[in-house]
């Protein structure tokens, strides 16, 4: 599958581009960036090719794999997809949920394969542990902290614009909510507080009866770091098992997925209408922290 690369920041350094150069049914083509020359450079050293248009970098693969701010990769996904190509994303799809949607649309309309990419959900031990809970059954709560510092010397994100801007919650938030909704099901209201450091504090209804609680931040002090997880339930207490940061692994297997699905082989469970209901969560909690009230979805 022929793929270009939309993105030359450190999250395309570190997984996006040496999984693409190294997977075996990948033909990297090339790279697009905001920065020609950082365009030019992570080519080079892939391989590839920079491109200085992105309809040129679209018209010439078969799938885009996006390395971008939610906003820029929202646009681009969509004329990706009106364009009959197959989409591996970022987290989360986008900022707002009619923008999610709509690439949602598109992407049924030209009947194309999409992967959002949820780093840990692509490593073997959590989705073993996503499928054990769903089998296990009778949970009635999740808690999740996801507290960094990614504001440090020598941390490449904490140089994000968009972090910086929309911090734990749109950051850390979608890896979290990634994992609860396919154990607890769809979410139906949503209350979250925001407060100093970036301490997001969420506590979701789920429609079969669950409350999951997360507590997220990308600014927390040194001290506070943390990621812990775990459903509590009739069966006891269920952790989430500690990981290996390996993120080129992980995105090699979204690869796959992608290729599978676009291959008459099933969609994935983290496509982009999974990766929609990700981001109506986040907006609902973004809503409830501006408006101070408990937000209600719509009906899955």
């Amino acid at each position: 599958m022929r793929f270009g690369l939309f993105g030359t920041g450190p999250w395309a350094h570190q997984a996006h581009a040496p999984a693409l150069a190294a997977h075996d049914d990948v033909e990297f083509v090339g790279v697009w960036g905001r920065n020609a020359e950082k365009a030019g450079a992570l080519a080079e050293e892939f391989g590839a090719k920079p491109y200085a248009e992105v309809d040129a970098l679209i018209a010439d693969v078969d799938a885009i794999a996006v390395a971008l701010p939610p906003g820029v990769q929202a646009e681009i996904a969509l004329k990706a997809a009106r364009a009959g190509k197959h989409l591996l994303l970022d987290k989360p799809v986008a900022f707002t949920a009619a923008a999610a949607d709509e690439i949602v649309a598109a992407a049924a309309e030209q009947d194309v394969a999409s992967v959002v990419f949820f780093t840990r959900r692509f490593m073997p031990q959590i989705q073993e542990f996503v499928d054990r809970a769903r089998a296990t059954g009778g949970w009635l709560e999740a808690r999740i902290d996801h507290l960094g510092s990614i504001f440090q010397p020598g941390n490449p994100f904490g140089e994000s614009a968009w972090r910086k801007e929309s911090g734990g919650l749109w950051d850390v938030g979608p890896h979290a909510v990634a994992l609860v909704l396919p154990v607890l099901g769809p979410v139906s209201e949503v209350t979250a507080l925001s407060g100093a450091r970036d301490m997001t504090h969420i506590l979701m209804r789920h429609t079969g009866g669950a409350i999951s609680t997360m507590t997220l931040s990308v600014d927390a002090p040194a001290k506070l770091e943390r990621e812990v997880a775990a459903l509590y339930g009739e069966s006891g207490v269920a952790d989430v098992p500690p990981v290996p940061w390996l993120p080129v692994e992980a995105f090699g297997r979204a690869i796959d997925a992608l290729i599978g699905a676009a291959n008459g082989g099933p969609a994935s469970a983290l496509d982009v209408r999974f990766g929609a209901e990700v981001v109506k969560i986040l907006a609902a909690a973004a809503e409830s922290v501006s408006d101070g009230r408990t937000v209600k979805l719509a009906e899955q």
